[in-house]
């Protein structure tokens, strides 16, 4: 996969994260300056361990049908990644 869609998928994790953080610090009663600063720093350790995996499994052929991170899956194609048929 391009850099381009790892880094817009780093990206869309981190402020997901940062937002839901920052929220959190603000209702606890931490300066904003502080909550903006750990919810910045554990944002960033979130969307790294989240996109690191991503890449692992992706480059293992563990591909993730809600992320729809493939090319095939992008374009609505069939998932690539076998499932298990139901017995009837």
């Amino acid at each position: 996969m391009p850099l381009s869609f790892w880094i817009k998928r780093f990206v869309t994790v981190f402020l997901g994260a940062f937002a839901v953080l920052f929220v959190v610090g603000n209702l606890k009663g931490s300066a904003f300056a502080t909550a903006a600063l750990e919810s910045a720093l554990w944002a960033g350790i979130a969307a790294t361990i989240f996109i690191a995996t991503r890449i692992y499994r992706s480059r293992r052929g563990q591909h993730c049908e809600l992320c729809r991170d493939t090319p095939q899956m992008q374009k609505g194609e069939a998932c690539p990644v076998k499932k298990p048929e139901s017995s009837p």
